[in-house]
This record gives C-alpha cells, structure tokens and sequence, in this order.
C-alpha cells in the first residue's frame, strides 16, 4: 500500500529527506513538504558570505527549488504552517499562512523538521528600525541591503554567527562593535584559546572591530530607527545597524503540545533512528536534541552538517529500511580572515564538568616548513584523558589549515584511540604542507611526555 509521508520544515533536514525518498526505488509513497517560508532547501549557513559580498547573488544560495521536487513527484506547499499535531489520529493541522486559512492532512509517516529560531532578547525599543536577525534568506538580503548604506554595526552575540558577520562588516569597512553577555566570545572553546582569538581578530581589525565582552544591550535608542545602543556598564555607542545573534532555540512547541518526548536541551528527544516517542513520526535537523559520544550524555548542538546528516538517516528508516544515527562530536569550523577556527570532541572545561581525569597540552606551530613563504603559526589545544590516555577533545586556530587538523582528531576519537596509538599515525608531510612533525603530533608529544613524566 502506498504510504502518505509529510514533513514539516522546508530548510535542511526536510529537503534531505524529501531527496533521499525520492531515490528510494522500491518504497512507494507520496511526500508532501509544508514549510512556512515561500521557499525551501538554502544554505542558511552561507548567508554571512553573501552578506560580505563573496557570493554575488542570493539566489546561488538555494540548493533545490521547489518545481525540481515535483517534477520528480514530491508535493511542496509554500507559506503553509503546522499548527498542530494528532499523533493519535495520524493528523496534522496545516495553516496558510497568506489566507489564514486551516485544513488537516493525513501520514502514515510525519518527518519534523522545523528547526530552531533566533534568541531575541527583551530589550526596550527592540522594535525599531535596523534591527535585524539572520535566519532566513530574506534576511540576509535586508541586512546586506542595509550594511551597503552604512558606516557602524553592532552585533549582539560572539558565537559563530556573531564571528561570520563581524568578517563581513569589516570586509566592507564598517566600524562594528561586539557585544557579549559571557566573559568571553565563542564560549565554546576554553578561556584561554578564546581570549586569543578576540586579540587576534582585534589586531586584524586595524581599529574597525571592537570586542566587549561581560557586557549587555540595555535598551536602543533612535527616532524609529536604531541610532545608539545602551549598555549595561553605561556606555552609548552609536550606530546605523545592529544584528541580534544572541543564541537560537529549537522550534518544538508543537511537538511538546502533541506529548512528543523533549530531551533535556528542551529539543526533540529522538533514538538512533531518529524516531520520535511517538509512533510513526520522526525528527531531524535543528530542532532534535543530540547524543554526544564523548560525553555520553544528551545536549543540542545545532549544525547543518548534522541536519542532513540525520535527515538521510530518517529517511532509510522512514522507508522501512534500518540506518542508525550514533551521535556528535560538536565538531565545528568558522574563520576570521584568513584565521581558521576549529573544534572537535570537548573542551577542558566540559570535560572537567563531566568528571574526566583532564591532561592538556597547547602549543603553537608554524603548519608548514618554517621556511616556506606562506608557512603561518597555527595554535593547538588537545585534551585527553589522564587514566585512559583516551582523546576527548582538540580546538586549533590560525593562519592554517586548522580544521585539518581538528578533523584528524575527530576521527582519532571515533576510532577511541590513545595518545600512544596517535603519535604512530603516519601523517603527510611535504614543505608546503607540513612540517616534518605535524602541529598535532607536537601537542600530542607534549601530553604523552607528561604522562610519562619525560
């Protein structure tokens, strides 16, 4: 019998699965994809880069469009909202989001995909003019629009998003300021390698960027459009723009009110299948929480990467096949210029948390032969633990290839390799490319001559 699979969220992990269905020869179903938005499958990941100009036009940004799913027999409904689920009835509530009008539609299979909104904090006057957030592509093309007709910004938030506009802003000359509420940027990596990062990229700034940090936006100021930003600590900093990148939180409202299972990061709580605690619907992308496989607890660290990820892995399942998600790393990479930053596995200060026998080493490098003209000092932070000699962890950053390196890492944890057993891998080496003992290896080196007390 012909099974009736509908999805809900149009970005990442919806379309993923919509693809791999559509290649499943022997599973015979209809797809219908409701996404609130007026288009589907884009990068959302690269709005920052069309922001700064390095992607000409936004329409380069779009992966599939709808008419390419249904010439090939899927259904797409544009600016059609789900408001509700009936698990028990194998229902779902569908609004149109232009006439307001609803209307219920039948699964045999039900796919959320709706993925996760921006933070916008409760500040006085938030509503004005210029204020954007980045989610959507229509975002993007605002904020470009605006950043073209001026000379200051503010971001809120030093995250990856924060970082990737901060590149865009001083690639265009604007003077911009970042805000954040933590004691450091990218609170994701340890103090320390954070703390040398924002000096690195104020440097890089050439007095265009500044960075404050243990600080917050009190209120906005502006005659119906932002003109000046307060702070907590008092300071008035005037501006043409600011770009809220405060943090996102999963869309699973509706998934809660249907008595959907929530995990403790408050995202879908899904096995390794991706399926939900209700029978017959399944979850992928932003909105899902995720079983970390070093700390062997749940969090929820949104990434395109995971999202499709997860998104063919629903699909096999949803097509009565067997494919099993086993869980993240976290591993990640943004840039600054020409600084690459990476990170993979768990910070010293996770790992702690978690009760690991912490040992780390941090050391900067050249990543190729000293002598060569584009050689550029990359620094390393690897975190292992003590008793298992087991690898939790790795960020890098710098003029070179950082994510190489953490990316190297990734698969020595997923391999469950000790230091010893790394410092044997046999690593390229080439003037270009390497020294003749790897940056990694040389962190390695370190921790495994303070285990052995060498």
């Amino acid at each position: 019998m012909k099974q009736k699979v509908v999805i809900i969220g149009g970005v990442a992990a919806g379309p993923k699965i919509t693809a791999k269905l559509l290649r499943t020869k022997d599973f015979d179903c209809t797809i219908d994809l409701y996404t609130d938005e007026n288009l589907i499958s884009y990068s959302a990941c690269g709005l920052p880069y069309y922001i700064e100009g390095l992607i000409s036009n936004s329409e380069k940004l779009i992966v599939r469009r709808p008419e390419q799913f249904e010439q090939q027999g899927a259904n797409i409904h544009l600016n059609k909202k789900c408001t509700k689920i009936l698990p028990e009835e194998h229902k779902i509530i569908i609004q149109d989001t232009t006439t307001k009008e609803t209307f219920e539609v039948e699964y045999d299979k039900l796919a959320i995909t709706t993925g996760a909104r921006p933070i916008i904090p409760s500040i006085p006057n938030i509503g004005l003019k210029n204020i954007f957030t980045i989610r959507t592509l229509q975002d993007g093309i605002n904020i470009r629009k605006k950043m073209l007709e001026s000379k200051h910004a503010v971001i809120l938030g030093g995250g990856y998003i924060g970082i990737e506009l901060l590149e865009a802003f001083h690639a265009n000359k604007i003077h911009t300021v970042m805000i954040e509420r933590e004691n450091h940027i990218l609170s994701i990596f340890d103090p320390e390698i954070s703390d040398m990062i924002a000096q690195q990229i104020t440097q890089m700034g050439e007095g265009s960027i500044e960075i404050i940090t243990s600080d917050a936006i009190t209120a906005f100021e502006g005659n119906g459009k932002v003109e000046r930003v307060i702070t907590q600590s008092g300071r008035t900093i005037e501006t043409d723009m600011v770009i809220i990148a405060a943090g996102i939180r999963p869309n699973t409202e509706i998934a809660a009110e249907a008595g959907i299972e929530l995990g403790v990061s408050g995202a879908i709580r899904v096995n390794n299948r991706m399926q939900t605690s209700k029978k017959d619907i399944y979850a992928a992308g932003d909105c899902t929480e995720n079983f970390h496989l070093v700390s062997r607890n749940y969090t929820w660290i949104p990434l395109g990467s995971t999202a499709n990820k997860q998104g063919r892995c629903a699909a096999i399942n949803i097509s009565g096949k067997y494919d099993a998600f086993p869980g993240i790393l976290g591993s990640a990479v943004t840039r600054f210029g020409k600084l690459s930053i990476s990170l993979t596995g768990l910070s010293e200060t996770e790992a702690k948390k978690f009760g690991f026998d912490v040992i780390t080493s941090t050391m900067t490098k050249k990543d190729k032969a000293g002598y060569m003209p584009n050689a550029e000092d990359i620094t390393l932070k690897l975190v292992v633990d003590r008793r298992l000699k087991k690898i939790l962890g790795a960020q890098a950053f710098g003029g070179g290839d950082a994510d190489k390196r953490v990316n190297t890492v990734a698969s020595a944890i997923l391999a469950e390799q000790t230091v010893d057993e790394f410092l044997h891998l046999d690593m390229t080496y080439a003037p270009p490319f390497s020294t003749a003992v790897d940056p990694l290896l040389s962190a390695a080196l370190l921790i495994n001559n303070q285990m052995y007390n060498v």
